[in-house]
């Protein structure tokens, strides 16, 4: 049986869908490196909302993602920008997701830290009119947040502070009393603005190297607040040159949603810890190739990650923000969710031809549980826009 599958130029072709899913294990922990998926959020489908109405949450289905996750032996990163923070997810439903996913780890023993920003203090049509502060007090309320929930928490960059910041300086001052404060040490988020262009010249420069040498100040004037930073600049051998330079004990986790492959498997130098979108839909796939790693086999762990890289690069494609929409696409082939709904109505963000190679690209990999699920309802989707079997 095949299924017609349209191209970039809206012609046809038939595509023959897999049977059968890949084979994987499940629980075993894993040793040789430290994984977290960032993980999205299901929308309730029946809630009468507008894109720009505070998200509804189908709480059942979301919760049972992480643990999905979490029964792989992977880490969830939550109420992350893959979970829309900052597009379609505001602070109150970041804070209400971040309370029910820490409890719901503290409940099956899995690993959790939740993002911490300040997206409380949103633009008004004069931009941002906020001192610094009151951006430093943004934080503090969600740090409370997170560290009330008994979780690990993730200072992300702040587009109010992007704003805001006059220079290097300003940086300096306020990811210092927030390092100083944490109780726990915590994870530093450089998110690139190609995820969001309201960060571009984070860290007080468009110079990536005068950039990267703020962001190093800020860790090596408090080492022991700093587990790890998660670098998301899509730049290779920039994420490679930087966890180098890292102090001692301090982890590199990639967020590099293109080479994460070799980034992970590392070099006779070091290498990278992983918090990744990508591994939302790649889960139980990604834990399997780090289960290989954990052997000392990096040639059978490239040979299971580096076809990934293709589906990846796809859902990542410009404009970059909008890998949310594949991610939960392939959520509901994979018959985690019952529906393609997103907050904010984001599954608008991504053309028909985009789906349907996001879903060729995905059976090839094996990673539906269900390809008659899969293709049954990728056939569905078809039809709404026309195309009939």
């Amino acid at each position: 049986m095949t299924i017609q599958l349209p191209g970039a130029g809206g012609e046809l072709r038939a595509y023959t869908p897999r049977t059968e899913p890949l084979a994987v294990t499940t629980g075993a922990p894993l040793t040789s490196r430290t994984v977290f998926s960032a993980a999205h959020v299901v929308a309730d489908p029946y809630a009468d909302v507008s894109p720009d109405s505070p998200a509804v949450v189908d709480w059942d289905a979301t919760l049972a993602f992480r643990r999905h996750l979490w029964s792989h032996g992977l880490g969830v990163a939550e109420a992350m920008d893959t979970a829309q923070r900052g597009m379609g997810l505001d602070w109150a439903g970041a804070a209400e997701l971040i309370r029910r996913s820490s409890a719901e780890a503290k409940a099956v023993g899995g690993r959790i830290a939740c993002g911490v920003g300040t997206d409380q203090l949103p633009a008004t049509e004069i931009g941002y009119p906020y001192n610094l502060d009151e951006i430093r007090a943004g934080y503090e309320e969600q740090l409370a947040v997170v560290e009330a929930a008994g979780s690990q928490a993730i200072l992300m960059a702040s587009r109010a502070l992007a704003a805001v910041a006059k220079s290097p300086e300003d940086y300096l001052e306020v990811y210092g009393h927030l390092l100083r404060q944490a109780s726990e040490p915590v994870i530093l988020h450089w998110l690139g603005p190609m995820f969001d262009p309201a960060l571009e010249g984070y860290w007080g420069s468009t110079d990536l190297d005068a950039a990267t040498s703020t962001f190093l100040e800020v860790i090596a004037a408090h080492p022991d607040k700093v587990d790890g930073i998660k670098v998301s600049l899509l730049d290779a051998q920039r994420e490679i040159d930087l966890r180098r330079k890292l102090p001692d004990g301090v982890r590199c986790y990639t967020g590099d949603d293109f080479n994460y492959p070799e980034l992970i498997a590392g070099d006779d130098q070091g290498f990278s810890h992983a918090l990744l979108g990508i591994f939302d839909p790649l889960g139980p796939l990604a834990a399997e190739a780090v289960r290989v790693l954990d052997t000392g086999n990096i040639e059978g762990f490239r040979e299971l990650l580096d076809p990934t890289v293709e589906l990846s690069r796809h859902l990542f494609q410009t404009p970059t923000r909008f890998y949310k929409t594949g991610v939960v696409f392939l959520a509901w082939l994979a018959g985690h969710q019952s529906h393609f709904t997103m907050v904010g109505g984001l599954q608008s963000a991504r053309s028909l031809p985009h789906f349907a190679r996001a879903y060729e690209l995905a059976d090839g990999l094996g990673l539906f549980p269900d390809p008659a699920l899969a293709e049954a309802r990728m056939k569905n989707l078809l039809s709404l826009y026309g195309v009939n079997q």
